[in-house]
């Protein structure tokens, strides 16, 4: 015969292995990637009201269960009286359709992730914002890994914000813990 102590810890044990599996099929149903949400997230100034450079880095969790534990980053960049963002991500399922991983386009900052708000990691703005602008532009198109991503160790899509810190230190970036690969180009 069982002790009442030995039922509870089994009945205990039982009901914390059900929550675990519970948030397992909660955090991997989001939805599809197709039909997640890619709408601004209205962090961004309007670049119609906004004459001064900006330079902004985002990131947000990673697709599905990635997100618990990882983020996506990407540099979002407006000269003096431009009137669109341009947008500097790393964006691995590229590589499967035979494009560049590096993706450099006029674009909303601030799109959610697929389904995921982002967070304003950066901001710069202003003349010294000015002169990042440039100096990100140039250090991203000669990005060494623009055709290369690898989830682990990377290069991935935080590899490369990383990098651009370190090509711009005077961008002064520094990434979160879950940017995981930001680490590869030490």
């Amino acid at each position: 015969m069982q002790s009442p102590g030995a039922t509870h810890s089994r009945s205990i044990y039982r009901l914390g292995a059900g929550i675990v599996i519970l948030a397992l099929l909660v955090g991997c149903s989001q939805g599809s990637w197709r039909t997640a949400s890619r709408q601004p997230a209205g962090i961004a100034p309007d670049p119609a009201s906004t004459p001064e450079p900006v330079v902004q880095v985002y990131g947000a969790p990673a697709w599905g269960w990635r997100g618990w534990f990882a983020i996506h980053t990407w540099i979002a960049t407006k000269a003096r009286n431009a009137p669109r963002y341009t947008v500097y991500e790393v964006v691995g399922w590229r590589q499967r359709a035979g494009l560049p991983v590096l993706r450099i386009e006029q674009d909303h900052p601030d799109r959610y992730w697929f389904g995921e708000r982002p967070q304003l990691l950066l901001e710069r703005r202003g003349a010294a914002a000015g002169e990042l602008v440039e100096a990100i532009d140039v250090a991203a198109r000669s990005y060494p890994w623009a055709h290369e991503y690898r989830v682990w160790p990377g290069p991935n899509s935080n590899t490369f914000p990383a990098w651009i810190g370190q090509q711009v230190p005077e961008l002064g970036l520094e990434l979160p813990l879950k940017a995981i690969g930001q680490g590869w180009v030490d």
